[in-house]
């Protein structure tokens, strides 16, 4: 954890472009052949910072229903945009494949499901939804709009609205 603590606060100082496995053993204070031991090369690091991003978000219990799960996830995914905005963009340029990061998944997969998504829709609604959680936030935290939080916090509850009503349909119920 370690490694990747210090390549997340690299990656937020500099940028992804400055991240590298020699950067991240200078930090620690260490040969870079030493990393090769906790992480395999420099995608292995990147798919840690991923699984690193997505641990940050809070996992509702059952009580709070699909879309409280949903909607704490979607807040969180905002609030870490904000925390790593250099960072962050990593979640639309790779593959959730950690343990981590396909838990956060799955909890997704399980609320669309308890929404009443067909099993045959899951893995497509999931896609969609992310892609346009991960999106709006790295388009909010990178200062694409100019809007104000509340404002901001309107046009995305607008927005993802619309969106669960078309990929849920009658399920979606009000």
């Amino acid at each position: 954890m370690m490694v990747l603590t210090a390549a997340l606060a690299l990656a937020d100082e500099g940028g992804l472009e400055e991240l590298s496995m020699r950067a991240v053993a200078r930090r620690l204070g260490v040969t870079p052949m030493a990393l090769y031991r906790h992480v395999g090369d420099k995608g292995a690091l990147l798919d840690g910072l991923v699984e690193v991003l997505l641990a940050e978000l809070p996992m509702s219990g059952a009580s709070a229903g699909w879309r409280g799960r949903l909607g704490d996830m979607a807040a969180g995914l905002r609030a870490t945009a904000r925390r790593h905005p250099s960072v962050f963009p990593l979640l639309l340029l790779r593959p959730a494949v950690t343990p981590g990061a396909l838990r956060v998944r799955a909890v997704v997969d399980d609320a669309l499901r308890e929404a009443g998504l067909p099993e045959s829709e899951v893995r497509r609604a999931e896609r969609m939804i992310t892609t346009f959680v991960i999106g709006f936030a790295a388009s909010e935290s990178g200062g694409r709009f100019s809007a104000g939080p509340a404002e901001l916090d309107a046009e995305f509850a607008w927005a993802g609205d619309r969106l669960l009503e078309a990929v849920l349909g009658e399920a979606w119920g009000r």
